[in-house]
């Protein structure tokens, strides 16, 4: 009989939440967040998923490392933003037991590199097509039930990591392993560089990315700048990156009331990803002389906006 896996996930908010409790049916699941409510109704009452998956799951919930003590893990799946993600490795490093492997989902690029950087564990990073929202204490909405995911390792064997792709994939979130997932990962990279700073420069009305001409003309040009700069590094994409965002345009799919996680960033008055999206791309554009002016004014339009948000 195999031994079950525990897996820690630091940051069960939206997508952090979705994943643990659909891992919880395959392995032992705990996770941290800095949320006291969202912990103690976690505790309380379960964490509730509503939305494409109604479920709920009762899982180990931690507000603090500290408080969740030392722990035997196998991986430790990290889903805070990315301007978080130092402090909440280094928060829970103490506390680790084993050597888990490290894995990062997360939304913005160069999260890899810092675990790297900061720790000798293996790192895994990958890209999940799943959507979700935080909906109060102890509550998640499943928006979106993507294309596969994809994850593979960073630093280490395939093998290291190709277990937990397979639980994944058992606890009904299809994923592929590869040794090397960079293109899948920028994929859903160029999608996020792309539409999350237009759904939070049109203040989260969805609509307005497929049914304004002018808006539609300014995603195209963005992804054109965006795949240029794939090319120039290298990156072969297994897919294409606006390939919802067609299906939605032809009609295929219905526009959601799902504006992206960055407008929901601005509507809370929260920090954005916008550094480690479409700043980081602006970023790897200059390294490689790849001319990016629509994406480079949305970055510093983005800049404003943010600062404007959090200082209203």
């Amino acid at each position: 009989m195999s031994i079950q896996k525990h897996i820690l996930v630091v940051g069960a908010g939206a997508i952090g939440g979705l994943y643990a409790a659909y891992l919880a049916k395959v392995a032992k699941v705990s996770v941290i967040d800095l949320n006291q409510a969202h912990v103690d109704a976690i505790r309380g009452e379960g964490l509730s998923l509503t939305g494409l998956t109604e479920s709920v799951t009762r899982i180990d919930a931690y507000s603090s490392a500290a408080s969740m003590g030392k722990q035997k893990l196998d991986a430790v799946i990290i889903l805070v933003k990315s301007q978080a993600t130092e402090a909440a490795f280094k928060s829970v490093e103490p506390f680790i037991e084993g050597r888990p492997v490290l894995v990062t989902f997360q939304n913005g690029m160069g999260n890899d590199e810092l675990l790297e950087r900061i720790t000798a564990l293996d790192v895994a990073h990958g890209v999940s097509f799943e959507a979700a929202r935080y909906d109060g204490p102890g509550k998640v909405h499943h928006l979106v039930h993507g294309e596969d995911s994809w994850i593979g390792p960073s630093r280490g064997s395939l093998e290291s990591v190709a277990w937990l792709a397979d639980l994944m994939d058992q606890s009904g979130l299809p994923t592929k392993s590869a040794a090397d997932p960079r293109g899948a990962i920028w994929g859903k990279f160029i999608f996020n560089s792309v539409m999350n700073p237009i759904g939070a420069l049109v203040m989260g009305v969805n609509a307005a990315r497929y049914e304004v001409a002018e808006v539609r003309d300014l995603i195209d040009s963005m992804t054109e700048e965006a795949l240029a700069v794939a090319k120039a590094l290298g990156i072969d994409i297994p897919y294409d990156p606006m390939a919802f965002v067609k299906k939605t345009r032809s009609g295929e799919l219905a526009i959601t009331k799902h504006g992206g996680s960055m407008a929901q960033d601005i509507a809370a008055r929260r920090e954005t990803e916008i550094d480690g999206l479409t700043g980081y791309l602006v970023g790897k554009a200059k390294e490689v002389n790849v001319p990016v002016p629509t994406c480079e004014a949305i970055y510093r339009i983005m800049k404003g906006l943010d600062y404007a948000a959090r200082n209203r």
